[in-house]
Formats: structure tokens, C-alpha cells, sequence
């Protein structure tokens, strides 16, 4: 039976959604911006920072899980302007080990929640319980 999680740390969402959804295989996690984020407002605007700041708090949410980013196989990423593409993959890719990316669809999206450059949504195994 799957879980529907909203983070405590992060504002109640204002859609009908969940910040997570978790089964026996897979963790699930809506999309994220930094307008999520307590402290990601100053970095509005900064698409390096704005990813920088996306993918740590999508490591944390997947750490409360026991996993980690090395169990997540799928990502899809919205940014404002696909122009911004080069210089979030430079900090995306950070978060990786290097030939063990994610499948993933990243597309231009010019109105995202709360006025950020970009949005990640990821899919990702479930560690093993036992």
C-alpha cells in the first residue's frame, strides 16, 4: 500500500498532491523549487544556485528514506529558458557518479510556481528493507 508524505519541513502543498509518494519499489517526489525552500529565496534567479539548492534538499528527502541520489533512475527537469541548460547541467551532474545518470526529460516550462528557473521531479528505488 503506498505511503503519501508531505515533508514537515517544507510548506504544506497548496495543490492536491504530495511531496512523496512511496511504494515497495520506489520513492516518487514532486516537483521542487527553490520558492520551496526556506532558504532559497536569495537564490532566485542563480540557475546554478537554484539547482545546487534543488538537488541537496532531494538528497535529504531520499536520505529520511534510507536511499540515496545513487538509487534515483529517473529525473524529469522544468527551466524557465532551456538557455539556462549548460549551466545547470554543470551542477547537476555533480550530484551523480560520473556514467550513472538518472534517465531523464528536461523541458522548457516559462511559468514555474513561485518564480524560479527550475523545477526537478525524480523517481527512485526504494533501499531494501529487511
Amino acid at each position: 500500500m503506498p505511503q503519501f508524505i508531505n515533508d514537515p519541513t517544507l510548506p504544506k502543498p497548496d495543490f492536491p498532491g504530495s511531496h512523496m509518494v512511496i511504494d515497495d519499489h520506489y520513492v516518487f517526489i514532486s516537483g521542487l523549487t527553490v520558492a520551496d525552500l526556506s532558504n532559497g529565496h536569495a537564490a532566485k534567479g542563480d540557475i546554478k544556485e537554484e539547482t545546487r539548492l534543488v538537488m541537496r534538499e532531494l538528497e535529504r528527502m531520499l536520505n529520511q528514506e534510507e536511499g540515496s541520489l545513487a538509487d534515483v533512475v529517473r529525473v524529469d527537469i522544468h527551466l524557465a529558458d532551456l538557455k539556462d541548460l549548460s549551466a545547470m547541467n554543470t551542477i547537476y551532474a555533480e550530484f551523480f557518479e560520473q556514467g550513472h545518470y538518472p534517465a531523464r526529460t528536461c523541458t522548457e516550462s516559462p511559468s514555474i510556481c513561485g518564480g524560479s528557473r527550475l523545477e526537478i521531479t525524480l523517481m527512485a528505488k526504494r533501499a531494501s528493507r529487511g
